[in-house]
């Protein structure tokens, strides 16, 4: 029998959250706080795509041979569609890939486009079991699934665990839509942001919102009160696919973006990425659409190209104007810097690894993202680039030894 040591999920081994709630279950990661979800639409989807926890991981060092978490998972489904697979748990050992599990079962929470209705089905939780691990200490990590919301239920290991001692890594706050939060990426630590931490050996703060980078001002709060280090924010594609407002109101929320980010973090490296080129809504307005044949899903742009005249906006305006403003604003604010997001899925790139479903990059498509987002913010000279001394960390975990010993 496994002796195991029961392990208490606390903030010390938890990464990549911004707020963790109690359920009669066990622990929910969010990655937007208690104040923000008080502020939310009533329609439910914001709810659900913050709790589930894109970059959000468990941290600890350990002797441990064998690792268990028992989770709740809830995954959503839309009515008259496939399934979607089950979503990855990632284990990585002294930052290598060490396994991979699935979690069967859990809650299904199903979404009827056509009513606008949503329905959540019990059941029942599962535990993931990772097995046959190096006796020697080591750090690992347990990288939860971006796809899915999953409650934390317990945590135990074979051998006693401890918080990872403070690596001297800077904490890096992304912001950004379905893109940024994984959308078509196969596994938690292969969406780009995930990756680009990893190349730029950075701590992650994952907050892609799918479909909720809109420029709201609870998520300008949020990002203000957290601890970082270095801030990027990739803004426009979901401003346009909602059809969310004109270029009169769009300049002015995106001032008053920054501003609010700027009370917080007055010197902290910040960069504004505008979006990456998809064809549909290059110079096509809003609202997107969802075409489904039986088999496949594919987005499209149902807005008149004419209508921009009237101030409707699309990715190429929207890219002209934060270029603007990026410009304006950074002759009083030098750590202000802008990036064109076509430099890091452009043209050549739709031609070689198209978007699937006509919006979302594949796995692939993620990869070469995450790749040259590192080489443009932490490459030499890049808006990242460590100094000297470079960034301290926002965020120092106590280095202490965790849990409890049971049978």
């Amino acid at each position: 029998m496994t002796d195991w040591i029961t392990v208490p999920i606390d903030p010390r081994i938890l990464r990549g959250a911004l707020d963790v709630e109690r359920t009669e279950h066990g622990l929910l990661p969010h990655r937007l706080p208690a104040r923000a979800r008080a502020q939310f639409p009533d329609d439910g989807y914001l709810a659900m795509v913050e709790a589930q926890p894109a970059g959000v991981r468990l941290a600890f060092r350990t002797r441990a041979t064998a690792v268990e978490l028992d989770v709740l998972t809830t995954k959503t489904i839309y009515q008259g569609m496939p399934a979607p697979p089950n979503g990855v748990y990632e284990l990585r050992v002294d930052g290598r890939p060490a396994g991979r599990a699935e979690v069967h079962g859990g809650n299904l929470h199903v979404i009827d486009m056509t009513t606008g209705t949503a329905d959540t089905r019990p059941g029942p939780p599962g535990t993931l079991r990772f097995t046959d691990l190096p006796a020697e200490v080591k750090d690992v990590e347990i990288w939860l699934s971006h796809t899915q919301i999953t409650e934390l239920i317990a945590l135990r290991a074979d051998a006693p665990v401890e918080a990872v001692p403070d690596r001297g890594r800077p904490v890096w706050l992304h912001h950004g839509s379905s893109i940024s939060h994984g959308s078509n990426a196969d596994r938690p630590t292969g969406t780009w942001p995930a990756l680009a931490a990893a190349l730029g050996e950075v701590e992650l703060i994952n907050m892609g919102l799918r479909g909720n980078a809109l420029l709201d001002p609870f998520t300008a709060r949020a990002i203000r009160d957290t601890p970082a280090d270095l801030i990027s924010l990739k803004i426009g594609i979901n401003v346009v696919n909602a059809d969310l407002m004109r270029l009169r109101g769009f300049a002015p929320a995106v001032h008053g973006f920054l501003d609010t980010i700027r009370e917080g973090h007055p010197g902290t490296p910040l960069l504004v990425v505008s979006p990456l080129l998809c064809p549909i809504h290059e110079d096509t307005p809003g609202p997107g659409a969802m075409d489904f044949d039986g088999r496949t899903v594919r987005f499209r742009a149902t807005g008149d190209p004419a209508d921009r005249a009237g101030g409707r906006l699309t990715l190429t305006v929207i890219r002209d104007e934060l270029s603007r403003i990026t410009a304006q604003r950074a002759t009083d604010d030098p750590n202000l810097h802008h990036l064109d997001g076509r430099s890091l899925y452009g043209e050549p790139d739709f031609a070689e690894l198209p978007l699937p479903d006509r919006l979302h990059p594949d796995s692939a498509g993620h990869r070469r993202i995450g790749e040259r987002f590192a080489a443009h913010a932490f490459g030499a000279g890049g808006p990242f680039a460590r100094t000297g001394d470079g960034a301290g960390p926002a965020q120092q975990p106590k280095d202490s030894t965790i849990g409890d010993r049971r049978s």
